[in-house]
């Protein structure tokens, strides 16, 4: 008994606490302000757009060329509307930290308009967007002996899954819709343990085989089948900054890989001008920073081992 008494004359005064920090440390919330995209209406979106790409793979089986136009009529249906009010809010959103106000205020803009333009524009790329992540399922299972079906690839394989979702994800970057894509991308990093940047430009039938521990960085460019493993980084050498100490953004920072190079586990590619040309394979833990030529095989020199009796 004394000690509930106790705790109802110390929780009010800890929430007091920590309501005060919300005015001493105000960069990280969001109090007073438009509603921001949220995470689980984001999510669900994805799960949405997932349906449509691999019908019949997921949440809706016994699909047939009978029933499965209602079922994907009622998807896009439900995704117009859910995508123009997450994009409303971004765009709104990033509106507001550019200007700095709140909700828009002194905006001629419609944000719901342009959140429907963009949601229709996004839309419209999902057979294009069908294709080559077609092209991706075939690539895994040429690539991996272990695959037993293309079926196998879709079900199971993570590099398929953050390629799915880096590809929609991309779409949504190149058209400019604020911090949703990033939402996207790294939920697929909280998953699958591999972290595309939505700005990354990825040609088709690209294949990560395994995939934890990849990164691939936002100014990367990747060319036609290409193939990399597990723990393999696309990376930036260090940041350029500008007079005041700032980090310059904008700047082509990462890798460009050429058509059927292939990159084996735990090897890093460095910097925006390294560029590895077509049909050439860098080997497992090489660290690069410069440029190699077309057909090139790039190896770490085979370490000495030593055997001691125990």
């Amino acid at each position: 008994m004394a000690t509930d008494l106790r705790l109802k004359e110390e929780l009010p005064e800890l929430t007091s606490r920590i309501i005060e920090t919300y005015r001493s440390i105000g960069k990280i919330n969001h109090l007073g302000h438009c509603p921001l995209p949220n995470l689980a209406a984001v999510i669900e979106i994805l799960d949405d757009l997932k349906e449509i790409i691999f019908p019949g793979y997921r949440r809706r089986q016994n699909l047939h060329y009978g029933n499965v136009a209602y079922h994907i009529g009622d998807l896009v249906d439900s995704l117009h509307d859910s995508l123009t009010q997450q994009f409303a809010r971004a765009l709104r959103h990033d509106y507001d930290l550019r200007h700095e106000c709140s909700c828009g205020v002194g905006s001629e803009i419609d944000f719901e308009a342009l959140g429907q333009t963009k949601t229709l524009q996004f839309l419209e790329t999902i057979p294009r967007i069908r294709g080559l992540l077609a092209s991706d399922v075939q690539a895994a299972y040429d690539g991996d002996p272990a695959a037993t079906s293309l079926d196998e690839i879709i079900f199971c394989y993570p590099g398929l899954e953050a390629i799915t979702v880096q590809r929609l994800a991309h779409e949504l970057y190149e058209l400019k819709v604020p911090i949703i894509p990033r939402m996207m991308t790294e939920w697929a990093h909280s998953r699958t343990g591999i972290d595309i940047h939505p700005g990354a430009k990825i040609g088709p039938s690209f294949f990560i085989d395994h995939g934890t521990g990849v990164v691939i960085g936002e100014t990367t460019e990747i060319a036609a089948k290409v193939k990399i493993y597990q723990g393999v980084t696309l990376g930036a050498l260090s940041f350029p900054k500008d007079e005041n100490g700032n980090i310059i953004r904008g700047k082509k920072r990462h890798p460009t890989i050429e058509e059927r190079v292939v990159i084996y586990a735990n090897a890093t590619v460095l910097g925006g001008d390294t560029v590895v040309g077509a049909g050439s394979t860098i080997g497992a833990s090489v660290s690069l920073t410069h440029s190699v030529p077309p057909n090139t095989l790039v190896t770490v020199e085979k370490p000495a081992l030593r055997f001691l009796e125990k």
